[in-house]
């Protein structure tokens, strides 16, 4: 499986910017898809989730709420992560994730992810 990240990019605050995530390489329709993200001298941390379970589900860090959207498309290969009301806070690199069979007590849990993106560069400047 192969995640594919792009829309990374440079803003100010209070910009906009999405994140897409596209996956190859197996269908990945009963996966939850998670974005995560690490600043410099940081650990990774948990931005957002979605998963099926009998209807779309989503999952966002109390840092990012209100803020971030997470959405998937029908087909369930790509994913976004619409980021508004961005503020310096928010730079860091941004990856995109995949987990199978993951519960909600699961989900902000990178370690539970069986797939990862390379990773995109997210920088707003004040």
């Amino acid at each position: 499986v192969q995640l594919d990240e792009s829309g990374g990019g440079s803003v100010q605050t209070g910009g906009s910017l999405r994140l897409s995530c596209t996956a190859s390489g197996r269908t990945l329709s009963q996966y939850a898809m998670g974005w995560f993200r690490q600043a410099p001298g940081k650990e990774r941390e948990f931005v957002a989730a979605i998963r099926w379970s009998g209807g779309m589900t989503t999952y966002y860090a109390d840092s990012v709420t209100g803020r971030f959207t997470i959405a998937r498309t029908n087909t369930r290969t790509t994913n976004y992560l619409q980021m508004n009301s961005l503020t310096p806070a928010d730079t860091a690199v941004y990856y995109c994730a995949a987990g199978l069979g993951l519960i909600t007590s699961r989900v902000r849990n990178g370690a539970a992810y069986q797939y990862w993106g390379q990773g995109a560069q997210v920088t707003v400047s004040s």
